[in-house]
């Protein structure tokens, strides 16, 4: 087969999927036009690499051409199904082992060009390989930030099996993608997570950036303006309180003493404080008058 990158993805998607696909589907799932997708089936075609089937056509048209690849002579079910029957009965055991096999698997990966420094990275190199590998895989823009991402993986060439196997078949892939990224230099910056059966036919690889690789969020610029700040308001901090008390507190013990000196009872405001009310000043005269005589004399009290 012709070495071509955008062919040998076709035939990986084309090898994991479960019913044939036309060149309208295979160009939303590598996101390449449909013209450039049926040159390149054209070639897979030529070199006896997929097969052409007639479908029924979606409304009015044409029948559609559906491409599937040539099947493996080699039982590739089979034997995979025997090697996970042989890995013991504790699901847990199970696992670890099928994880150490994917990695001694994805040790033997060709090792890509690029290095993985960040999320973004990883991402594309993931692609690359599950793509390689038949899993036909997907960007899914809506859960990318810049912290942790999903890929889609929309076909496995082991489906039936890790249907009954999942813990095995899963595992390996796990432990494929692992070595994959800690090789390609992803050890310090991601971390791979497989969630299997998301969907019926839907599996998803989660990458996650770990610390290291996230930005210092001193470094990063201020979006929300140049304007000044303004303190936000804090639990701890407390307001100015109005006082209700007119009296001047701090001349208190000036009253007392002045008051105590000269034997006079000191007055209280209505919280118990001294009055600042002077001392020197005459009594408030009563406003009950006295009553008169009938000459108009005030009568002796």
């Amino acid at each position: 087969m012709s070495d071509s990158w955008p062919r040998r993805r076709l035939l990986a998607i084309l090898r994991g999927a479960s019913e044939p696909l036309d060149a309208q589907e295979l160009a939303r799932i590598t996101g390449q036009h449909v013209t450039t997708v049926r040159f390149h089936l054209d070639v897979l075609t030529r070199e006896s690499l997929v097969r052409q089937f007639q479908q029924p056509p979606r409304g009015r048209g044409r029948p559609r051409i559906g491409y599937t690849a040539v099947q493996r002579s080699v039982g590739y079910q089979d034997l995979a199904q025997v090697l996970a029957d042989q890995l013991g009965s504790d699901p847990r055991r199970r696992s670890e082992l099928a994880v150490t096999a994917g990695r001694a698997w994805g040790a033997k990966v060709e090792q890509l060009e690029q290095p993985i420094t960040t999320l973004d990275d990883a991402r594309d190199v993931a692609v690359t390989v599950s793509s390689e590998l038949g899993f036909a895989p997907e960007r899914d823009p809506a859960s990318e930030t810049g912290e942790q991402l999903n890929i889609r993986l929309t076909a496995c060439p082991l489906r039936e099996l890790a249907r009954t196997h999942s813990e095995v078949v899963c595992g390996v892939h796990q432990g494929l993608m692992r070595e994959v990224l800690d090789r390609n230099g992803g050890r310090d910056a991601v971390n791979v997570r497989l969630h299997p059966f998301v969907g019926p036919e839907l599996c998803v690889l989660h990458l996650e950036a770990l610390a290291s690789t996230l930005p210092d969020p001193a470094h990063i610029p201020d979006q929300a303006g140049t304007g000044p700040r303004l303190p936000t308001p804090s639990a701890n901090r407390v307001g100015p309180q109005l006082r209700t008390d007119p009296q001047l507190r701090n001349t208190d013990a000036h009253v007392a003493r002045r008051r105590r000196s000269s034997g006079r009872p000191i007055p209280m405001t209505l919280d118990g404080s001294p009055s600042m009310r002077s001392t020197n000043q005459p009594p408030i005269p009563s406003r009950v008058k006295a009553p008169a005589t009938r000459s108009g004399s005030p009568v002796a009290m």
